[in-house]
């Protein structure tokens, strides 16, 4: 049964309702609406929390790239090696794995036009800027990854082969704490000099290490470093 109240000389009398619907409080419909209201925002609130969160952390993700190149040495012997690629950071990291099964790594920070060099069985990284025909290799094998192609095989015969020498430069160490953070974290562990292009180290000098990079564009370089005099 519905009740309708009415006022009367100062009282509460009981009356029959006369629009023939239920009477209710006007507080409860105004409570439920913005009962309804807050949860609505809130789920609107949680899910653009989790759209941004997506949002920015999936891209980095799927804008690292692992790709594997094999290509023979100058004496034939197959050589492995492995590199990241951070398209959205303009990096590329290159595992080296000699014959000996030995690695060695070098990083490409294209943004910052450097190269370091983290050799294997060395106390040192070696850094130098880059040239023009760095960004052409390094830049063919970025625009290979973004095919997708995870994995490339050389062929000796089709291989164009090249040798850098690098000459160290002892007396002018770098402090590790004004590199940028891809170069921090390599080579936070060594000491890290600048090395200088040159045509050759000479008959007086002794080459010390090599560096083999393949790059898909079917181009090998070989990086060799020596100690200049102080």
């Amino acid at each position: 049964m519905v009740r309708c109240w009415k006022h009367s000389d100062n009282r509460l009398e009981e009356a029959q309702c006369t629009d023939g619907g239920p009477a209710t409080s006007p507080h409860f419909p105004h409570k439920a609406f913005w009962v309804s209201l807050s949860a609505s925002l809130l789920l609107v609130i949680v899910a653009l929390g989790l759209t941004g969160h997506l949002g920015v952390s999936q891209p980095h993700t799927q804008s690292l790239q692992i790709v594997r190149i094999t290509a023979p040495d100058p004496t034939g012997v197959l050589v492995n090696q492995s590199a990241v690629v951070d398209q959205q950071n303009d990096l590329v990291t290159f595992s080296v794995t000699s014959p000996a099964n030995q690695t060695s790594t070098v990083l490409f920070d294209i943004k910052h036009g450097l190269i370091c060099y983290k050799p294997v069985n060395q106390d040192s990284c070696f850094l130098r800027n880059m040239e023009t025909s760095d960004y052409e290799n390094v830049h063919s094998f970025l625009h290979e990854s973004t095919h997708k192609q995870s994995q490339f095989q050389l062929s000796g015969n089709e291989t164009q082969r090249q040798t850098e020498f690098l000459g160290v430069l002892a007396a002018s160490q770098v402090d590790v704490s004004t590199l940028e953070e891809p170069l921090q974290a390599l080579c936070q562990d060594r000491t890290v000099h600048w090395t200088r292009r040159a045509e050759g180290p000479g008959k007086q000098r002794l080459v010390y290490f090599c560096i083999d990079i393949c790059f898909p564009s079917n181009i090998c370089v070989s990086v060799c470093f020596y100690y200049l005099p102080e």
